[in-house]
């Protein structure tokens, strides 16, 4: 027996679309602080790649759900 919720196709799209939305605009606010601070620490650089690779891959799980 499968105990998952069941999300309609159309409520899911809804989410998939918000929560891509939301990435984006972390993914713009990660390069204007690069613009605005060119010349970081290096451990300002290490956390903004990170944050960047985080958004990257979940833009990628959500590109590769049907």
């Amino acid at each position: 027996m499968n105990n998952e919720p069941k999300v309609n196709d159309e409520a899911f799209k809804v989410l998939k679309h918000d929560i891509k939305n939301q990435l984006n605009n972390i993914q713009l606010a990660l390069e204007a602080l690069r613009y605005e601070i060119s010349d970081t620490d290096p451990n300002l650089k290490l956390y903004m790649d990170s944050l960047a690779e985080s958004a990257r891959k979940i833009d990628e799980l959500l590109n590769n759900i049907k």
